[in-house]
């Protein structure tokens, strides 16, 4: 007999990091995802160098945390993977929901959404799904899902909503055919008028980039 898969819906707990204090000379609130194989806590060192008292940035966590590298030291977390990722999506959008009321973005600051490697389907996911208004998309080195289309960022069009795209010259994971493919889709389904920065560099952040993003 081939085996039965069941599932259950149960309540669970998770944390994420924040970076600085969110105050009234605050300007930029971001909410960054990070890329497989980070904690949040971690990821926020690539936003330090930002003005302290003019950002405030927060870093959910993927889920699934495991040790890296076959050792039972470092620990690294992923968001998604092939293994009933509807299921998973609807859990992380359900998770980021709950992060972002519990941060109550005041209005009148910049709001900024900010997906690296795996983390880019994470927040165009989001975006699509639940319509956050936000100021500023920055889609660094990932991929948008295949499922998303233009419908799904048309509310985008009356927010004056800026989207930035980031990617390494020498990054493994982006050959030259890729990075094409992928400024074509995000032009066509996200905005005509991205912003596309290319560096020097493989597959990692850079903190002059992420502190070029803002004023």
């Amino acid at each position: 007999m081939q085996p039965t898969e069941k599932e259950v819906t149960y309540t669970t707990t998770n944390s994420y990091a924040t970076l600085n204090s969110l105050t009234k000379d605050t300007k930029n609130i971001w909410l960054v995802c990070h890329g497989i194989g980070y904690l949040s806590r971690y990821f926020l060192r690539y936003f330090n160098e930002l003005s302290s008292k003019e950002n405030y940035i927060i870093a959910p966590q993927a889920p699934s945390k495991y040790y890296l590298n076959n050792k039972y030291t470092h620990i690294g977390a992923s968001w998604l993977t092939r293994e009933n990722t509807v299921t998973e999506t609807k859990n992380v959008i359900a998770y980021l929901n709950k992060v972002y009321l519990a941060e109550n973005i005041p209005e009148h600051c910049n709001f900024i959404v900010l997906g690296y490697s795996q983390g880019v389907s994470v927040v165009t996911r989001w975006l699509a799904q639940e319509k956050i208004e936000c100021s500023h998309i920055v889609l660094y080195a990932g991929t948008v899902p295949n499922e998303l289309s233009k419908t799904d960022f048309t509310y985008l069009n009356n927010n004056k909503t800026k989207t930035t795209y980031i990617v390494g010259d020498e990054d493994a994971f982006f050959d030259e055919d890729r990075k094409k493919a992928e400024k074509i889709r995000i032009k066509n389904i996200i905005d005509p008028n991205t912003n596309f920065i290319t560096f020097k560099g493989a597959h990692e952040v850079k903190k002059e980039i992420i502190n070029s993003l803002v004023e």
